[in-house]
């Protein structure tokens, strides 16, 4: 019969991967129940034994690369928490109201400091946009700017953001384009630093789940939230952007997606760093705002976001130091993982980075796109 070991050393092999080899994108296995745990916990029981140090890899977003490039993930046994995971996102709506605030207690309540140390000066938690940039505040600055220019701002404008993270955008179209924001958050931690960060400005930051949002606006924007949202609940997204948007308003969307309509995600990613979440799929979205909304532009940078999760990888590990005695070892690898997963995941294209924009069928006139 053939071992699990040898399962594993031939299935790595095929991608040039070589448990314990010399390369720096080569495993190194420290524990011998490294396969066993593979066997047994899947694509959770894989970064578990990370988290505990039983296999190591210098090149991590490399190793990670060859891997989804080349559907190594695919073979990885299929375990019984993966299977009770697909089961329970079929048959319930993961992203309640109850359920939604799940991701805020376990990833954005962590602590702020880990935040402001990991991110740029202006705290934005999405993908920057590097076509002229040279550095991570660069490239968030001119993202911030793509949208406002993409969203048409004008002085004087009222405008929606579902997801307002720590305020950094609200903050950069108060101060340069003259509107003010309304902000929604389910995160405390958010809210607090936001409504710090904003002080001053014509910016008001609520704690609220975006279905309970009434209102009129000029514009509504929504920047790395989606993901949070659930399959179950994209059309009522849709709806609440239609219903809050002025019927000559313009609304767009920034969020990562999949090549294929999901329902779940990675289940390590489930439980770890992001519970109940899921990345849309292009038919997904666009069944979803039918007849609510025109599709004005779609453009997707996605490759911007490996340069964005390397930065916010080197400046973590680079404050590590200053914050290890909030946390422990296990969370430091554990957060190294989820980075350079991230990255190889936009390196191998199996994940995007969306602009949409979309109209009201009411509004008047062409739409220019911008670049």
């Amino acid at each position: 019969m053939i071992s699990v070991r040898k399962i594993i050393f031939d299935t790595f092999a095929q991608v040039g991967i070589t448990i314990n080899g010399d390369k720096p994108w080569d495993m190194q296995v420290h524990n011998p129940k490294f396969y066993d745990k593979i066997l047994s916990g899947g694509s959770v029981g894989f970064g578990e034994a990370y988290m505990a140090g039983w296999w190591d890899c210098e090149a991590l977003d490399e190793f990670f690369f060859r891997v989804l490039y080349h559907r190594v993930d695919k073979k990885i046994p299929i375990d019984v928490y993966t299977v009770f995971y697909a089961l329970k996102a079929k048959f319930k709506n993961l992203q309640t109201k109850g359920r939604a605030r799940e991701v805020a207690y376990k990833h954005y309540d962590i602590g702020n400091e880990l935040f402001e140390k990991m991110l740029d000066k202006q705290m934005m938690y999405s993908c920057g946009y590097w076509k002229t940039a040279t550095n991570l505040d660069e490239a968030q600055t001119a993202k911030l700017e793509l949208i406002c220019r993409k969203l048409k701002l004008e002085k004087g404008m009222t405008v929606l953001e579902i997801g307002c993270g720590w305020g950094g955008f609200a903050k950069y179209a108060a101060e340069n384009y003259g509107v003010s924001v309304v902000g929604i958050t389910i995160s405390e931690q958010q809210a607090i630093l936001a409504r710090e960060i904003t002080k001053g400005l014509p910016i008001e930051i609520r704690l609220q789940d975006y279905r309970d949002v009434e209102g009129q606006f000029d514009r509504v924007v929504s920047i790395a939230m989606l993901e949070a949202v659930g399959h179950r609940n994209f059309r009522t997204y849709m709806e609440v952007a239609e219903r809050n948007l002025t019927k000559d308003g313009i609304f767009l969307i920034h969020t990562i997606g999949g090549n294929y309509d999901a329902k779940t995600t990675d289940p390590w990613i489930d439980k770890y760093i992001f519970p109940n979440g899921m990345l849309p799929s292009a038919s997904q979205l666009s069944k979803a705002w039918q007849g609510l909304f025109v599709l004005e532009d779609w453009h997707n940078f996605g490759p911007d976001y490996e340069p964005t999760l390397l930065a916010w990888l080197k400046n973590f590990e680079e404050s590590w130091d200053s914050i290890k005695d909030n946390y422990d070892e296990t969370f430091y690898r554990m957060w190294r993982y989820f980075l350079c997963a991230s990255a190889a995941s936009f390196r191998s294209r199996k994940n995007h980075l969306w602009h949409i924009v979309l109209t009201k069928p009411m509004h008047v006139g062409g739409y220019e796109s911008v670049r």
